[in-house]
């Protein structure tokens, strides 16, 4: 019997030194009216030149307002002030990117260097990013010339953030540094430019990380020892029943949390009061490297962008300029491929291609350990590859034995430090054409689509990214059976990528080089949807087809599918903004304005509900007496009917019902696709938005989930009609702090997903940088934003907790964005780095 939230994670619970540096300057903080006179709006004359020293100017929150003459400047500013927010996330990302956490943390602690927290181990993670060190795979990167490399700014911006970085640390001291997760650290040091793109890079293909980080590191050929091995002794498997295991596991993550967004651009049809709108909903982690971190950079008359960035990244990439408002969201494009290999059964090292035999590459890898005696030992492993890439024995944990093939892994990533372009062109837009040009001319988003609008009163919808060069034809020409049951989307589960497994015996079946991409082996970014409308796109994590249910969307199978279910919270958040245009969601008027586009993100709405609530009620009060027999358990359910009837459908925290309705809800989809569960009426492609609906209220299941989620709370000690408040809140120093919004599953749009955090319950992802910015005709960009975790991850910070309180409260940030505006800040501080 799967468990319900409270027995997985127990009661009322879900889930899941170095001495100090002498300082170079010391500087005084404090308060100042503005360097400079009010930001030009749009086409006025440029702006005085910027101030000869880079300019710290903190504003409510902690918000910093970077102000340089140039882009070195800027990347100071941001280094010192990122590093005084959040040196030890940062410290740590730079140990795990240099293979060092065993070294220091020992081995089996848990790194995180995908997209998920805790996803493999220390030793593992080590190895992996030591064989791309020793590889100079980053080296080698950053040595080509632009487009494959990075740009002169861009190298201008991170030489300058290794400084501010430095600068921080040496006024500060290792064994003063204010929060005790690495005060006095042996880990924390001065960083070099290469850990900044080391960073970045690891950012770029965490994609792949997760699913395939430790069969790479343990792949050995057969007869290696066990401590060696991973896949080579488990059970052989069918190529079906091994394509099935994959796509379950890689549902089963999607399912039990993980990166996500909402995104919505409003066109001038759209909107009221202005000429377009862009709500950014990110929905990532709540701790670790894959925070995001807010900023506004100013190069008077060159340079103004205001947004978030993933922490260390001296770049906007969620945000707005005076122009364009742009936000990504997780694609479903797979990142990577697999190839299947023939291997000699004498000699397992030899594969075949084209009839001929060739032998694999093999590799040394050494780490560093920590012994539990507190001396260091040594790990070293050999790792093998192959013409496509490295040879894995296992992905999503699902062995693949390396038996009379192996099978190798090709990133379209690996080679990708393009991405740092991209957002630098994107921080320059000036309208949604400059957008897609520069996503195309880059290629460089990994697994992000990419939503905006504009000032002329557009908006975008593109997933132009590093996707693998599969068209359909090459596919199915090419795929393996195993291949088939990944890559097909009649075979489909929720949200999970085209995975392809090819032939690896022909060297036809290796990805083509397309002489419209900017590097070998990528689709021509041509070939991959976009759409520009005057009324709205949006996404929330399924494929590109519905961006606009007026205009579907074709495309190569790699990136996505069509004409397949979407989820609830894509159905959501389509329904939102056909409903606000319209005037048809009892709110005033017609068209999104700032407040309302704000009140209906919070509101918290569950399409789970408006679909399934009343034939829930009516399951409930048709039961005999009241009772249901469930896994030995006489259930008296009669409690919960009026409490599920009162409901409103939300996920406030105030609402009484809510967490009864998704204990329910996680008993009646127990893992399977929601199209599987007992509608009434089926999903039709022609109505896609609407359909599946109706849920058979005369169903078993209904009735019995329902007595598994009254027995479930009654079990956990959780009244029935328990305000959200009482069960789904964070402890920041001592105080409690409700979270309202619920699971991606429920079809809420503000998604939070709770799980254990050092044995605690806390939040792992859900909405963090949250913006909504409107345009008008002139005048610069109107927004507002609330970082819901803050900016700083160090509980002895003003401001680590500062923004979840406001979260928590629905309330938002109103955006400083020109000189003006950040001058009459009350909390305004100046910090002048001289």
């Amino acid at each position: 019997m799967a468990l319900s939230a409270f027995e997985r994670e127990g009661p009322a619970r879900r889930g899941p030194g170095r001495r100090g540096l002498k300082a170079r300057l010391a500087v005084a903080v404090i308060a100042v009216v503005p360097l400079l006179g009010t930001t030009a709006a749009a086409g006025s004359p440029a702006a005085a030149p910027g101030p000869d020293k880079p300019t710290i100017r903190y504003t409510e929150y902690g918000i910093p307002h970077i102000i340089a003459a140039d882009l070195a400047g800027l990347g100071e500013g941001y280094g010192y002030a990122a590093a005084k927010d959040n040196i030890c996330t940062l410290a740590d990302t730079y140990l795990m990117v240099n293979a060092q956490r065993s070294r220091y943390l020992g081995p089996d602690g848990k790194a995180s260097p995908g997209q998920n927290q805790n996803s493999t181990t220390n030793l593992n993670s080590d190895l992996y990013f030591q064989r791309i060190n020793d590889n100079r795979v980053v080296e080698g990167l950053i040595d080509q010339p632009a487009p494959k490399g990075p740009e002169p700014e861009v190298k201008e911006a991170i030489r300058g953030y290794v400084q501010g970085y430095n600068r921080y640390l040496a006024e500060t001291g290792v064994n003063n540094i204010s929060d005790p997760a690495c005060r006095g650290a042996a880990w924390v040091r001065p960083i070099t430019e290469l850990d900044v793109y080391r960073h970045a890079h690891a950012e770029i293909i965490m994609g792949s990380a997760d699913p395939l980080v430790d069969g790479e590191v343990n792949a050995a050929p057969p007869g290696a020892s066990a401590a060696a091995q991973s896949g080579g002794a488990q059970p052989a498997l069918s190529p079906e029943e091994t394509g099935n295991r994959i796509r379950e596991a890689m549902a089963a993550a999607r399912q039990q949390g993980g990166m996500g967004s909402n995104a919505l651009a409003v066109g001038s049809q759209g909107v009221s009061g202005g000429t377009s709108m862009l709500l950014a909903n990110p929905h990532f982690p709540w701790q670790g490297k894959n925070r995001m971190w807010q900023a506004q950079l100013t190069i008077p008359g060159r340079f103004n962008v205001s947004g978030a960035s993933l922490l260390g990244l001296p770049a906007v990439n969620i945000g707005h300029n005076d122009d364009v408002a742009w936000t990504h969201t997780v694609a479903t494009v797979a990142p990577f491929g697999l190839f299947d290999v023939q291997v000699d059964p004498l000699h397992p090292t030899n594969y075949l291609v084209d009839g001929t035999w060739q032998p694999m590459t093999s590799q040394q890898v050494g780490v560093d350990v920590l012994n539990p005696d507190g001396s260091l030992g040594r790990v070293t492993r050999t790792l093998w590859s192959t013409r496509y890439g490295p040879i894995t024995t296992s992905i999503m944990g699902i062995p693949l034995p390396w038996v009379v093939s192996a099978h190798a892994v090709r990133d379209a990533n690996m080679d990708n430090l393009r991405a740092l372009n991209t957002w630098f062109h994107l921080d320059q837009a000036k309208d949604v054409n400059d957008v897609v040009n520069s996503l195309e001319t880059t290629e460089g988003v990994p697994f992000f689509n990419t939503v905006a609008s504009d000032r002329k009163g557009n908006a975008l919808y593109a997933d132009i990214q590093a996707a693998p060069n599969i068209t359909d034809a090459h596919a199915q020409s090419c795929l393996t059976l195993t291949g088939q049951v990944l890559f097909n989307q009649q075979l489909r589960l929720p949200n999970v990528p085209p995975v392809s497994i090819f032939d690896g015996k022909r060297s036809e079946c290796d990805w083509p080089n397309d002489p419209n991409a900017v590097a070998p082996g990528l689709l021509d970014p041509h070939a991959q949807p976009r759409l520009i409308r005057s009324d709205f796109v949006g996404n929330a994590n399924d494929s590109a087809w519905l961006a606009n249910p007026e205009q579907p969307l074709s495309f190569p199978r790699v990136m996505g599918d069509t004409g397949q279910p979407r989820s609830l919270r894509t159905q959501e958040l389509i329904l939102t903004a056909q409903n606000r245009i319209n005037g048809n969601d009892g709110l005033p008027g017609r068209g999104f304005t700032p407040e309302n586009m704000r009140q209906l993100l919070f509101a918290d709405n569950s399409r789970a509900a408006d679909l399934a609530l009343n034939a829930t009620v009516s399951a409930c009060q048709g039961a005999p007496f009241g009772l249901v027999l469930v896994d030995g358990n006489l259930v008296n359910i009669s409690e919960a009917c009026p409490i599920l009837a009162a409901w409103n459908h939300k996920y406030t925290a105030d609402s009484r019902g809510s967490w009864l309705f998704e204990n329910f809800w996680f008993f009646l989809t127990n893992g399977q696709a929601i199209e599987k569960l007992p509608w009434r009426v089926p999903f039709d492609p022609k109505d896609p938005v609407h359909t599946p609906n109706s849920l058979d209220a005369g169903n078993d299941s209904v009735r019995n989930s329902l007595a598994r989620a009254v027995l479930a709370l009654r079990n956990a000690g959780i009244a029935l009609n328990a305000p959200l408040s009482d069960v789904q809140k964070v402890t920041r120093n001592g105080e409690q702090i409700p979270i309202h919004g619920s699971i991606h599953e429920l079809g809420v749009l503000n998604v939070v997903t709770p799980g254990t955090v050092d044995g605690k319950f806390d939040i792992t992802f859900g909405s963090s940088f949250i913006q909504e910015t409107r345009f008008t005709a002139d005048g610069p960009p109107e927004s507002a934003s609330v970082l819901a975790y803050s900016q700083s991850a160090n509980p002895n910070s003003p401001h680590y907790a500062d923004q979840t309180k406001l979260f928590s409260a629905g309330q938002w940030v109103t955006e400083r964005y020109t000189e003006d505006q950040i001058a009459a800040s009350p909390a305004l501080e100046v910090k002048v780095l001289g």
